[in-house]
């Protein structure tokens, strides 16, 4: 464990990482400042889309004030990975869709909304940034079903380590207090780390991406779109 995985320098960014080829990670857009969207602009970043619920896209008062001027050439794009309320979901998820062994039931439920960002992948403009609040398990969720699809799980562990480290990390320093989640030091993160991990490869293991995918409506040449910016 703790393979380094390449953060782009981005003014801003938490748990911001390169997954492959054309794809990024980070958590929510609103702490890039105006120079961090600039820098990703520059690196070739021309679509970013969001995984969170529609009521999770808002801008915190300790957040950096960034003007439209920022963003401009950057499409940002609205693709969540579940539906708020529904209530099975809500019973599982508790107290929301933070942990591999969720992943599961997350595509069980919803494999439409997953389906989405999928196709969204497959029509991105330039580089795509994929993120939801964390930066962690949805957007985990949808990089490992990626790695998969291109036969790299190789990278998997890492890049869940990484986003897991990188948000412990954030919740060391940040301004807000997190309602759920606290810094946990190297020895009390081992052994979440490590069921995470295995949770994850379950996961992967368990499911078909390019036969889920196709079943739910992305034709042969997204998928080859999808392969080609990973590549």
């Amino acid at each position: 464990m703790g393979e380094s995985v390449e953060q782009p320098q981005w003014e801003g960014a938490v748990n911001a990482r390169i997954v492959l080829g054309s794809i990024y990670r980070m958590g929510r857009r609103e702490w890039l400042t105006g120079a961090g969207w600039q820098q990703a602009h520059a690196d070739g970043v021309r679509t970013v889309i969001d995984l969170r619920n529609p009521d999770e896209v808002r801008r915190r008062p300790t957040d950096p004030q960034v003007d439209e001027a920022a963003t401009a050439g950057i499409t940002i794009v609205n693709a969540p990975t579940e539906e708020p309320g529904h209530p099975e979901f809500a019973q599982l998820a508790v107290p929301y869709m933070n942990h591999p062994r969720m992943y599961p039931r997350n595509i069980e439920f919803f494999p439409g909304r997953i389906a989405e960002v999928f196709h969204q992948i497959a029509a991105a403009r330039g580089k795509v940034v994929l993120h939801c609040s964390a930066g962690r398990d949805r957007t985990g969720l949808i990089v490992s079903m990626l790695l998969k699809l291109v036969d790299r799980q190789d990278l998997l562990e890492a890049q869940y380590e990484a986003s897991l480290r990188g948000i412990n990390d954030w919740h060391r320093v940040s301004p807000v207090k997190h309602p759920h989640e606290s810094y946990l030091e190297e020895p009390d993160l081992i052994g979440p780390l490590n069921e995470r991990l295995e949770a994850l490869g379950r996961f992967v293991d368990s499911l078909g991406v390019e036969a889920f995918l196709l079943e739910h409506g992305l034709s042969p040449a997204e998928l080859d779109q999808i392969r080609k910016k990973m590549a």
